[in-house]
């Protein structure tokens, strides 16, 4: 177990994800855990609602947005140019969402400290007027589609310099094929489905998402395929390639460290599932009959600087140069793991959360994961994609696949085999893959994952409780960490804004001053049932409300970061920003997003600070799934208490408010 690694700087989901990683500044965590508290306080700034006027707005608008279809555009992106602009919230909202924020999680002393800093900053005197009307002329920039966007990615994902696994991956696990058990198998009908969905985004055929019936930005998408990230000093970027192009019409298989060009059309005409399957087979046998190759994929598991130094030793080579080309502009991963066979939610979780840091590319936006006993998942880098896109993409292939929804042609053609991409490993290449791994397994060796499937009850229940299925589980979340803990501390849950253009997320605070209330009382033995049910239900109704608030773009953590960055270089930063309330409330001990499939029995990513958690929950039907990943935090207890929290609660509702007899 390490002992108090030193801060440092995190750019993440829900995660969604979640998947959001911040700056922690430059305190230590324990003066940060120096200004928590776990007694409720007085609001000297007077009772703040989360900016309730916004969210009311955002749910009853006065006048509905003119949505206006371009058809000429495609079905996936006809509504893309109308959608509206993430708006820029008032000074005085923000300031109340942040105050009400923080005041359940600080010090009494530090609360009055961030109250007269806060006001300070919003008023005449202070800095923020000047940068709210500089960020308003940004937004309002016919050129800017989104005020936040490019900040956003550079700070939060591109100027990330950790490893992307980790750090920035996250994963999924299917549920496994009763028909198809091989990894050929198995790999041939997801790479079917999978380029199914593929032609669906191409060729702007996929029917928008919509929330509420609004449609949302979908802009995301074309980073989806035919794309990767590219390592660069300081900075990396995102390179999409032209999916039309006929020599980018392949998949890259890898298999025992080999990387395989896989053209998935010949002669204009798709392979069948069957010839996928074939070609699948040549390539297990072909890296099977072969010691493994030396591990070029463990470039891309490094440090962001460390992989540009190692990118471009291995591309001295003009030919690696070509061949990493072609891994970079295929369609996507697919890959055929060796001597794996994953049988435990727990193995499943490892597996495809990371691998063995070398059989991966781990910039490609989608890689699927096969293993030896047909077991599968799916890995994704987020620096261009929430997890939304993706869940989608895999919820596609999973039912396709399972419920007979796709076509998997009846051709059987002799195809030549897959071509392997022979890379030549001069001495310092092997030098560099040699560090690469030992990096990724020490990285790796300082984390612990645990899954929780909890089959009790799932949303079904939940909703007979007349409760937020998210709200509940968040509450449990607190009420879990509060009984391990002794008090409550920042909590991000991912909230999409693209209902937006460019709209990625914006963060609900679950740490609530209702939130600990419920949480104090409920293992108090002279308050009632009732009377904690009351409390529970208004604790999840301000979290719907922060939640509803946030989606519409009026949570304070996005619009804080905005007025940020509009601070001049070499100019001092305003209090509001060094006040420690600042950093501890951004320093996300818990970081907590929901994707939810019935098709998936895996689905995570990590903690976002060396001393907090990383949680990512399933709510399906009748059952719920916790990943919860820390660097050795006990999440094997967190776990436990996650699921004593959701026992009692649903116990407290039921003797409560029993069920009414049916006549």
């Amino acid at each position: 177990m390490p002992s108090s690694p030193p801060t440092k700087s995190l750019s993440s989901t829900s995660n969604n994800t979640p998947m959001l990683r911040v700056n922690m500044r430059q305190l230590s965590y324990n003066r940060l855990c120096g200004i928590t508290k776990a007694k409720m306080l007085p609001r000297p700034f007077g009772t703040v609602s989360i900016n309730k006027s916004a969210a009311t707005a955002a749910a009853v608008p006065k006048q509905e947005h003119a949505y206006v279809e371009d058809i000429t555009a495609g079905k996936m992106l006809r509504f893309q140019e109308s959608l509206p602009r993430l708006p820029v919230p008032s000074l005085k909202d923000t300031a109340a969402v942040y105050l009400k924020s923080v005041h359940p999680i600080v010090s009494p002393e530090q609360f009055r400290n961030t109250v007269n800093v806060v006001q300070k900053f919003i008023s005449d005197q202070g800095e923020g007027p000047a940068l709210q009307k500089r960020l308003l002329a940004k937004a309002t920039d016919p050129n800017v589609k989104n005020w936040v966007y490019d900040w956003w990615n550079d700070a939060a994902y591109m100027s990330y310099r950790d490893p992307v696994v980790p750090y920035v991956s996250y994963f999924y696990g299917h549920k496994d094929d009763p028909v198809r058990k091989t990894a050929a198998s198995r790999g041939a009908a997801i790479v079917t489905a999978a380029l199914d969905f593929k032609m669906l985004v191409d060729s702007k055929n996929l029917e928008p998402e919509y929330l509420k019936r609004r449609p949302l930005c979908m802009d995301s998408y074309k980073w989806m395929f035919n794309a990767c990230r590219i390592p660069a000093p300081g900075s990396d970027h995102a390179v999409k390639y032209s999916p039309e192009s006929p020599e980018n019409k392949t998949i890259t298989v890898i298999r025992k460290n080999r990387f395989y060009d896989l053209p998935y059309e010949v002669d204009g005409v798709q392979l069948s599932t069957a010839e996928l399957e074939a070609q699948l087979a040549k390539i297990i046998a072909d890296a099977d009959a072969q010691p493994k190759a030396p591990a070029v994929g463990a470039i891309s598991s490094a440090n962001r600087d460390r992989e540009v130094v190692y990118r471009n030793h291995l591309r001295s080579d003009p030919t690696n140069a070509k061949l990493l080309a072609r891994v970079e502009a295929s369609a996507f991963v697919l890959a055929l793991d060796d001597g794996t066979s994953p049988s435990s939610l727990t193995e499943r979780a490892h597996q495809f959360w990371h691998g063995d840091g070398a059989n991966r590319w781990y910039d490609k936006p989608c890689q699927f994961i096969v293993c030896d006993n047909g077991v599968s998942g799916f890995m994704g880098e987020h620096s261009m994609m929430d997890g939304t896109p993706t869940c989608r993409l895999n919820d596609y292939v999973c039912d396709v696949i399972l419920n007979n929804k796709v076509s998997h042609g009846s051709s059987l053609r002799q195809l030549p085999p897959p071509q392997e991409l022979k890379f030549s490993v001069s001495d310092i290449v092997q030098a560099d893959l040699a560090e690469a791994q030992e990096a990724f397994k020490k990285e790796i060796g300082l984390h612990e994952v645990e899954v929780l499937a909890y089959t009790r009850f799932g949303k079904d229940l939940i909703k007979t409780f007349k409760a937020s299925p998210d709200a509940y589980v968040q509450m449990a979340l607190q009420l879990a960490h509060y009984r391990m803990f002794g008090c409550l501390r920042p909590t991000y849950e991912s909230a999409t804004t693209r209902q937006y253009q460019l709209g990625r997320t914006e963060v609900c605070r679950s740490a609530s001053d209702d939130a600990l209330s419920f949480v104090e009382a409920f293992g108090k033995t002279d308050v009632s049932p009732s009377e904690k049910v009351a409390l529970m239900r208004q604790a999840m109704n301000a979290h719907v409300e922060y939640v509803g608030a946030a989606t519409a773009g009026f949570g304070c953590d996005r619009h804080l970061f905005g007025l940020k960055n509009l601070v001049d270089k070499g100019s001092p930063m305003p209090e509001i920003f060094t006040d420690p309330t600042y950093g501890f409330s951004t320093t996300w001990i818990f970081s907590t997003s929901q994707l939810s499939s019935e098709f998936f029995n895996a689905y995570g990513w990590s903690q976002v600070t060396d001393k907090g958690f990383g949680i990512a929950y399933m709510i399906n039907g009748g059952s719920l799934q916790f990943n919860v990943c820390s660097k050795f935090q006990n999440s094997p207890e967190l776990s436990r208490q996650i699921g004593k929290a959701l026992d009692d609660m649903a116990d407290m509702f039921q003797t409560a408010e029993p069920p009414k007899a049916k006549l």
